[in-house]
């Protein structure tokens, strides 16, 4: 074993080391006889008892005496006198070397234990059950699996492998290790009867969280009639818990009865919080009351039980009564009842609570400062948590830091979390993978994203997946999709809620088409989506308008049985209407047992997009009365669809209901109520409804526009321009065609080449057909024609159909021949099918005439094949 060196790592405290190294140091001296020393001189310090043994034995040739020295030195910790009688031992044994592994360990000194080890191989002394097994200790303290393996390769060799206390170590170092299946090969290597191993690679499972695993070897120890005992059933009920496996926990139960383990209070209390976590509470609080005896422990189970199972009043009333009895109350229970008084109902006991903490000098403790900050945010009391985090005497510990971040986070109070979390570099602090989560949720500047981002790669968070994801958020957030996408590719242990968050930020900045090509990659990874990626996905489809992708991922959410979730319905739902397939939209919404809010206003949204009124009216009538609620986007599309048809009387009906809701001062609705009114002329109902609006957008302050300017009030809808740039909010090509239709209708000629002009130059919008199909219409009604002809010469996009169509209409009212003749040939060029232009031609020469022309275009008319609709009339 050359290959055993010494190097120093990390270390933690291993629970089994511990236990195994009293053992170690007891059996270790049983050879020194210290017994044979006076009472006064065993019981004494380890100075003394070394003077002693200098005094009356040649302790350099004693090596029992010396060895009974090492291990007093070893009970006081005092490991360089240890060190030193060992190195001045002329003949050390295996024991000496044995006690200093053990002291070592009972110092928390685990490398130095590992040196001693190295070097008692070296030295070739033999090495026995005990050596491996407390080197093994040590190993998994400094979660070494490397050390670990060639120690077990020594055990192996010289023939150890069988003793089960030294399969043990190595069992629970590999569990600790989050190597699970290394610790089940030693387990299963050579199977004996010994209850320490069986007991370890149970709770071996249970912290890794095989359960089931558990559950399984259990049953096999039972069935080969082992002797369980009050390490084992703890363990096992804690698997039934996690699994909430009430059959098999009362099987479990059973067990410690037949066993006579019931009345040992560790299993107890594991009993109790079985039935408190599966909702059990009679029986949970019936075993407590007949536990022979019940500590803090058993008490706080029960009130957690009662908090889990969404029934704080009892848990206060749990509370209450352990106060009363004299039961101890540590800060896990204060932390419990803190928690059930998380509840806006609670508020009154929350302070009561409180008051007690105060009182009883729990107020200092860390854990419970952390749950009053959570307490207080809960029930909405967010300057609370603030004022009890700044009352914390000792911020040394992060968890009220992240804690305190999460909180403001939670609330969007972006600036007061980015500062808190500065002030924890300033503090000297070292910002956990809590605190950089919690703070990049909140985080809208890149520079300060990349900042946290850099923090994150030195300290080694970046590993952490929901570190990661938090980043590729931001970085999606802030805009920066294509950084965003290159974290994620560096996440190794990607989740689904990680898969989720990438595919819904592709889709949110337009890049559906690598959000569909992103999910085709998850069963390459063996990653099943779940509800959120499949939602996202869906989006995607409906973004892309891409039925045949949506269809098969409907077929494989019917075959894994997601269906059944009422998010990924209405995403179904929203997914058909958006591809256009009503039919099928319908179909799927009709099969929906229990219809929500999402996938009715999905369905009304189809309806209302393609102008299908009386279905749209039907199915939002359906959901009222089914009182499900209806948002100001199902409200808006709603009122669009009543716009569109004109039909008033019913968008006056669907306003005295947004009144009710209180919807008509949100944006989306308000902006709608603006088009009934204005489609229907009644332009100060128009103003009212605008007026009621909060905060309107770009959106509102448009529709006003364009109501003013299509009712011919052409000043009124440029004021209400000046007001809208005021107000920040900037204008978009959308905007500019309810101005320029402004100076149309108000015959600023001016006016309209200024704002043609501003568009481009302040705000980089190039003008598109409508805006100069405008343009055009302003010169027209202003009696410029020849300019109306320039400015369409000098165009620079190609003019189509709808800017001559504009001018030929002028030419018609002004009996403009010559320059309708152009506009009119202009449109037959580019739309031949198009009879207007004949008609408007006709009607010209009809005007001036000119009879032989009227029918030489009626002639070119029945030429090509067109026909003029008669009129008609439903009177």
């Amino acid at each position: 074993m050359n290959s055993i060196s010494y190097h120093p790592v990390e270390h933690k405290l291993s629970a089994f080391g511990r236990k195994f190294i009293s053992s170690i140091a007891f059996i270790g001296t049983t050879s020194t006889s210290p017994h044979q020393l006076p009472k006064n001189i065993v019981h004494s310090k380890p100075d003394i008892l070394h003077a002693h043994l200098i005094k009356t034995q040649n302790l350099e040739r004693n090596t029992h005496a010396a060895n009974s020295v090492l291990y007093a030195y070893g009970e006081y910790s005092r490991m360089e006198n240890a060190a030193k009688v060992l190195e001045e031992m002329p003949e050390p044994n295996s024991i000496s070397w044995n006690l200093m592994i053990s002291n070592y360990n009972k110092a928390l000194l685990y490398q130095d234990s590992w040196g001693i080890f190295c070097k008692m191989h070296r030295l070739g002394f033999e090495m026995n059950l005990y050596t491996y097994g407390s080197v093994l200790s040590a190993c998994g303290a400094l979660t070494s699996t490397l050390w670990g393996e060639q120690v077990y390769g020594l055990v192996m060799k010289n023939g150890f492998f069988s003793d089960g206390y030294v399969r043990c170590g190595m069992i629970e170092l590999f569990s600790k290790c989050s190597r699970f299946h290394d610790a089940l090969r030693v387990f299963y290597d050579y199977l004996c009867d010994n209850v320490v191993c069986w007991n370890a690679i149970i709770s071996g499972a249970v912290k890794n969280r095989e359960y089931w695993v558990a559950l399984d070897i259990f049953s096999r120890m039972w069935g080969g009639f082992l002797k369980v005992n009050e390490y084992t059933i703890p363990s096992v009920l804690n698997a039934c818990v996690s699994l909430l496996e009430l059959q098999f926990g009362k099987m479990v139960h059973g067990a410690a009865i037949k066993c006579g383990l019931e009345t040992d209070v560790f299993v107890g209390t594991s009993i109790v919080d079985l039935y408190a976590k599966c909702g059990f509470m009679d029986e949970a609080f019936r075993k407590l009351m007949l536990m022979p005896f019940s500590n803090v422990v058993s008490w706080t189970a029960m009130l957690n039980g009662f908090v889990q199972n969404g029934d704080p009043i009892s848990a206060f009333q749990m509370f209450a009564e352990m106060r009363n009895k004299g039961v101890e109350i540590n800060h896990y229970t204060v932390t419990c009842v803190l928690a059930a008084c998380a509840n806006p109902v609670m508020t009154k006991e929350a302070i009561q609570i409180h008051s007690w903490i105060y009182k009883t000098g729990f107020y200092q403790d860390s854990v419970v400062q952390t749950s009053l900050i959570n307490l207080y945010s809960k029930i909405g009391e967010v300057v609370l948590s603030e004022l009890v985090f700044a009352e914390a005497e000792n911020r040394q510990h992060l968890s009220l830091w992240s804690n305190m971040i999460s909180v403001l986070a939670q609330n969007n109070d972006s600036d007061k979390a980015i500062h808190l979390f500065q002030r924890i570099l300033q503090e000297d602090l070292k910002p956990d993978k809590f605190c950089c989560s919690s703070v990049l949720g909140v985080v809208d500047c890149l520079d300060l994203g990349r900042q946290i981002h850099s923090y994150t790669l030195k300290s080694g968070l970046i590993s952490n997946v929901n570190v990661s994801s938090s980043l590729f958020t931001m970085y999606s957030k802030c805009g920066s999709i294509e950084e965003s996408y290159i974290i994620f590719e560096l996440i190794e242990d990607k989740d689904n809620v990680s898969w989720a968050s990438m595919i819904s930020g592709f889709v949110e900045h337009g890049f559906s088409d690598r959000a569909v090509e992103l999910f085709r990659e998850m069963p390459v990874e063996e990653i099943i989506p779940d509800e959120m990626t499949l939602t996202a996905i869906l989006n995607a489809c409906s973004s892309l308008e891409t039925l045949k992708s949506g269809k098969e991922i409907h077929g494989f959410i019917l075959r894994h049985g997601v269906g059944e979730l009422r998010i990924v319905n209405g995403a179904i739902v929203n997914m058909y209407t958006k591809c256009g397939d009503l039919l099928s939209a319908r179909s799927f919404f009709d099969m929906i047992p229990l219809k929500d809010m999402f996938s009715c206003s999905s369905m009304i949204s189809g309806y209302a997009q393609r102008g299908y009124l009386e279905n749209t009216l039907q199915l939002f009538k359906q959901m009222l009365i089914n009182d499900l609620y209806s948002s100001s986007f199902t409200i808006s599309s709603v009122l669009g669809v009543i716009a569109l048809s004109n039909r008033s009387r019913i968008g006056i009906q669907v306003h005295a209901h947004c009144i009710k809701l209180g919807s008509q001062s949100e944006a989306s609705t308000g902006s709608s109520l603006v088009m009934i009114y204005s489609k229907c002329g009644n332009i100060d109902d128009c103003c009212k409804a605008f007026k009621e609006i909060v905060a309107p957008d770009l959106v509102s302050w448009t529709a006003m526009i364009v109501s003013y300017a299509q009712n011919g009030k052409g000043g009124d809808a440029l004021q209400v321009y000046e007001l809208m740039r005021d107000s920040g909010i900037k204008p978009d090509s959308v905007t500019f065609v309810g101005v320029l239709s402004a100076c149309s209708h108000a015959g600023l000629v001016e006016e309209g080449y200024f704002f043609l002009n501003s568009m481009m130059k302040d705000y980089g919008i190039e003008p598109g057909a409508r805006h100069y199909a405008c343009m055009v219409d302003l010169l027209s009604r202003s009696g410029r024609l020849t300019e109306a002809e320039r400015f369409i010469s000098d165009m620079p996009i190609k003019p189509d159909a709808l800017v001559w169509g504009t001018l030929l209409a002028a030419c018609k009212l002004h009996d403009e021949v010559e320059l309708g003749k152009l506009a009119a040939k202009k449109i037959m060029e580019l739309e031949p099918s198009e009879v207007g232009a004949y008609i408007s031609l006709s009607n010209i020469w009809a005007s001036v005439g000119q009879w032989d022309e009227v029918l030489k275009v009626r002639g070119s008319m029945r030429g090509t094949g067109i026909a003029k609709e008669p009129g008609w009339s439903s009177l």
